[in-house]
């Protein structure tokens, strides 16, 4: 599948899809607080991107194209040693729980796709770590991208930050290209060298999404075929926000409030 250069229409389309998505962790934002299940936020989120935000979820019914059962949530919700696409259910949230929210939309066809980390309650020391620094380690890849650059620069660039922190680098899953497909080309690796990989074009938009362990990097795949947890059951955190090549350097298309 080549790379998809998007147009200066298609790039306003993204950017629509993309504060369509923000609006979603923005408005759940409250509801996430000790008590309350994954299953139901998921519902609230349900509800609001099917009806007032008048958009779809990509979520809700993905397969991921192969032999896996179809994903029933609106969002993923990865609690504490989840790395990532935790199904919403019947988990309750407690006091020192970290979770990621991770939502993707579809706006009038085209995928806005980013998930942020929620605290409950107070957080351990080396929670606050992982949840910090996984986010410096995002706006580091970021600040990365510009024409003429490469993809392994946002590669070189969260590597960087994850081992002056000591913590792991998830690899078996990493960011991509968007548009009208939910996963398009380019893979967007968290590690790398400067200089290699594809060369950064304006018009190319993709997701930049760290996921850092507090312990080793090693995962597994739950007998769902979705969930995906560490190995050594180390606390995991990680962030994501779609972005665009620009003619000058990078936008990030699913700013919430102006921040990322």
């Amino acid at each position: 599948m080549e790379i998809t250069i998007k147009t200066a229409a298609e790039q306003d389309a993204m950017r629509a899809a993309g504060q369509a998505a923000a609006s979603v962790l923005i408005m759940i934002e409250s509801y996430v607080k000790a008590g309350i299940t994954t299953g139901e936020l998921d519902d609230i989120c349900r509800e609001y991107v099917l009806g007032p935000l008048g958009c779809q979820s990509a979520t809700i019914g993905y397969t991921g194209g192969g032999s896996r059962p179809p994903f029933t949530g609106a969002i993923c919700t990865s609690v504490n040693h989840v790395v990532c696409h935790g199904i919403p259910g019947s988990k309750r949230l407690k006091k020192g729980d970290i979770m990621n929210i991770d939502v993707t939309v579809i706006k009038d066809g085209f995928h806005g796709d980013t998930s942020k980390m929620f605290y409950i309650g107070k957080p351990s020391v080396i929670a606050r770590k992982a949840v910090e620094r996984t986010h410096e380690a995002m706006i580091a890849g970021i600040k990365a991208i510009r024409p003429g650059g490469f993809l392994g620069d946002i590669g070189f660039a969260i590597q960087q930050v994850a081992q002056a922190h000591q913590l792991s680098i998830v690899r078996e899953y990493c960011g991509h290209g968007i548009g009208r497909g939910f996963h398009e080309e380019p893979q967007v690796m968290h590690y790398g060298q400067p200089g290699t990989g594809i060369e950064l074009v304006p018009g190319m938009c993709f997701t930049v999404e760290p996921m850092l362990n507090t312990g080793r990097p090693e995962t597994k795949e739950l007998p769902d075929k979705w969930t995906v947890v560490t190995k050594d059951h180390s606390l995991s955190a990680q962030w994501e926000h779609t972005c665009l090549v620009t003619e000058t350097g990078y936008e990030v298309l699913t700013l919430r409030d102006g921040q990322m």
